[in-house]
């Protein structure tokens, strides 16, 4: 908490916890006279009415950023944006890929915030980076375990690639989508790209042993992820096929997974 407010941010977190949520959705408001809000997180009435109450505490909101459009980190951005123009401000919204006021884009400049593209998660994921080093990370970085690549033509390369970017600035802390601050970036963004790597490195073997099948290769890879998660393996184990495919280091005849509704 002195780490935030040495920054001047508040957290709220939204109350939706899971496997994919953690302890629920993280939302950020930074600054003051007038704040911006990062996430209004999932339509949840109590966690948006808490969410502008603590806007009008500093002094009103200027605007809102979305790091990418998933429903746990958006769903509640109209009835928030009610309240807010109901006390009398006017926020704007930026986004890359969600209708808004303001389209970012990597290298933008929005309120406090610089934009740095971090597809993977989502091919719209955005982070937020001040000027004081303080990474507003989305889905992109959790305070705990690891994400799901969603599967798209470089995806994954392009999430490695944000990972090493982020890993090359000057950083104080990662305010993640879900679970706790992170306080050591760097070891952060070098355990992420290093378990990326090693989750690659485990899926070459079990390819060069022979297996082929999609459970033969999230029983080999993803061993360690509960059943609650599997799904999410799998979403990812074809994120890391694609770039295997991408780099002519796939082998034939491996099966590809089929994607859920939610992702096409």
């Amino acid at each position: 908490m002195e780490q935030l407010a040495a920054h001047d941010i508040a957290h709220l977190r939204a109350d939706n916890p899971g496997p994919f949520t953690l302890t629920g959705t993280n939302t950020w408001l930074v600054g003051r006279d007038p704040c911006w809000i990062v996430d209004p997180g999932p339509q949840l009435p109590a966690h948006q009415e808490a969410v502008a109450r603590e806007g009008r505490r500093r002094g009103g909101v200027a605007g809102i950023a979305l790091t990418h459009d998933h429903q746990d980190h958006v769903g509640g951005i109209e009835p928030l944006l009610r309240l807010l123009r109901q006390a009398g401000d006017a926020p704007v919204v930026a986004a890359h890929r969600y209708p808004s006021d303001v389209a970012v884009g990597h290298g933008d400049v929005v309120g406090p915030f610089s934009a740095v593209a971090t597809p993977g998660h989502a091919p719209d994921h955005l982070a937020f980076v001040t000027a004081a080093g303080v990474v507003f990370s989305g889905d992109a970085v959790l305070g705990e375990g690891s994400v799901f690549v969603a599967p798209a033509p470089g995806a994954l390369r392009g999430y490695l690639d944000a990972l090493r970017g982020l890993r090359g600035r000057d950083l104080r802390l990662i305010c993640p989508g879900h679970g706790p601050l992170i306080t050591e970036p760097h070891a952060k963004l070098d355990e992420y790209v290093s378990h990326r790597l090693e989750r690659e490195r485990r899926l070459l073997e079990a390819l060069e042993a022979g297996a082929r099948t999609i459970d033969e290769l999230l029983d080999r890879v993803w061993s360690d992820a509960p059943a609650a998660l599997r799904p999410a393996a799998t979403v990812t184990l074809a994120a890391h096929l694609d770039k295997l495919d991408e780099e002519d280091r796939l082998p034939s005849g491996v099966a590809r997974p089929e994607l859920p509704d939610w992702l096409r």
